[in-house]
């Protein structure tokens, strides 16, 4: 089964595309221009694999995001899924964030005020093992209270990766999903 897993909502954009052969990814920090990049990137991966340009299953990032970067790459999933006839699952942009570390992981998106979008995951060999604090909007210094007293750590600075997106499609991909703002 071929997976292609696109992400929009952080300023990077992240991609993958997950093969019986191996996973091609990129991930690059473009900010408002994912619109105008997601494309031939995309169409690059499949080059670089060798392969045709269709996929069986689609993974999308569904955020927390901007208004503009959750619709960049939901749009285009849809797009290419109608035309490829393949399925599309959603997962959360921060359980992405989260599944390439080990242990008590906290990730965070800035929402402003002294507030993040954030979750704590417990998290083994890339398995999400249980989400010990939901997404949620959070004042950060609760948030970080909270991790503390579960004994995580908060990564400020993690990155989605497109890899775990695809990755993490089988056990957490929503059919039924929803976009998340910020």
């Amino acid at each position: 089964m071929l997976t292609l897993a696109l992400d929009t909502a952080t300023p990077d954009l992240s991609l993958a595309l997950l093969t019986p052969e191996g996973t091609f990814s990129y991930c690059e920090r473009l900010e408002r221009l994912h619109a105008q990049r997601i494309a031939p990137e995309v169409q690059n991966l499949f080059s670089t694999a060798g392969l045709p340009f269709k996929a069986d299953r689609l993974v999308v990032g569904v955020g927390p995001g901007s208004y503009t970067g959750v619709r960049v790459a939901a749009s285009y999933a849809l797009g290419l899924a109608r035309a490829w006839g393949a399925e599309v699952l959603g997962l959360s942009t921060l359980m992405a964030m989260a599944a390439s570390h080990e242990g008590k992981i906290g990730v965070t998106l800035d929402a402003r005020r002294g507030n993040v979008y954030a979750a704590l995951y417990e998290i083994k060999a890339g398995e999400i093992l249980q989400t010990l604090i939901p997404e949620g909007k959070y004042p950060l210094a609760d948030f970080a209270a909270q991790v503390e007293a579960a004994g995580g750590q908060i990564l400020s600075d993690a990155r989605v990766s497109g890899e775990m997106l695809g990755k993490l499609a089988d056990q957490h991909g929503i059919q039924d999903w929803k976009l998340h703002y910020l």
